[in-house]
């Protein structure tokens, strides 16, 4: 349904669950993929999967998106491999249990500096990205971003403090951005966010998996009871709604931020 031959695409966290299955969907629709994950083995073993099974080109690059540094060696590598960067997909992000609530840790003992980090990791890892692909962007009056944020920034996620706070940030940040970019810049620069309901990835199976037994805890018991469709996500499922906000069917949506969540966003409970 679309074709991005000819463009060059960024995704952070790409050496991940969601991120990887973009990444494999803009190979497949002809981009040219640079995947940024801060563990070098995940990226190029997903970069040689994606090229393998598309025969796309697809670049692992070594990247820590909270430092800025880090961004910026990421950036000339990529640009210096490609020429230069069309899309930026911002994905990198997730839970972490020092900043998630249970019986073995109350908030009141959660620990500033932990807070600190989970925010970083689902806020900053969005701007700080931006910062770099969105100035070629405004030199070339022309761009895309994706930030990859969660259905737990719109009502957040009980328990989960840093990851609600950080995924609430990305979403106003997407507006803001988008905002900004185009009246700044170019009309041409759009940004959208989609925003992912629940999917079992390694980093919340610690909530959603016993891991003695194998089967849902109750907090995951709890969700699909509010999930229409009856059922967790499937990482794949994502992907064509972050394509769809790349393309040229999407010129007229900027600040968008798009639920992929099975109606979990739609349903009160009754």
């Amino acid at each position: 349904m679309f074709d991005f031959s000819g463009k060059t695409a960024v995704i952070t966290g790409a050496g991940g669950a969601i991120g990887g299955e973009i990444a494999r969907g803009l190979a497949e629709a002809g981009a040219g993929v640079a995947i940024w994950d801060i563990a070098p083995e995940a990226a190029r073993r997903k970069a040689d999967e994606i090229s393998t099974a598309t025969g796309g080109e697809v670049l692992p690059v070594e990247c820590n998106v909270v430092s800025k540094p880090g961004v910026k060696e990421a950036f000339e590598k990529t640009v210096a491999h490609f020429g230069t960067i069309d899309m930026l997909i911002n994905g990198a992000g997730g839970g972490q249990k020092s900043t998630t609530t249970s019986n073995e840790l109350e908030f009141f003992d959660i620990d500033p500096d932990q807070t600190r980090a989970g925010i970083d990791l689902n806020y900053l890892s969005a701007v700080i990205p931006s910062q770099a692909v969105g100035r070629l962007f405004a030199e070339k009056e022309a761009g895309a971003i994706v930030n990859i944020t969660s259905v737990g920034g719109g009502l957040p996620l009980s328990r989960a403090l840093a990851y609600s706070n950080g995924k609430a940030a990305a979403d106003s940040f997407t507006r803001w951005l988008a905002v900004h970019m185009a009246t700044t810049y170019s009309s041409k620069i759009r940004v959208n966010a989609v925003a992912p309901g629940f999917i079992i990835t390694d980093q919340n199976r610690f909530l959603l998996v016993d891991q003695e037994t194998g089967n849902l805890t109750e907090r995951g018991e709890t969700i699909l009871k509010n999930v229409p469709a009856g059922r967790f996500a499937e990482p794949g499922e994502i992907v064509g709604g972050v394509l769809w906000l790349l393309s040229e069917q999407a010129t007229f949506v900027n600040g968008a931020i798009i639920p992929i969540d099975g109606g979990f966003s739609a349903f009160d409970g009754v």
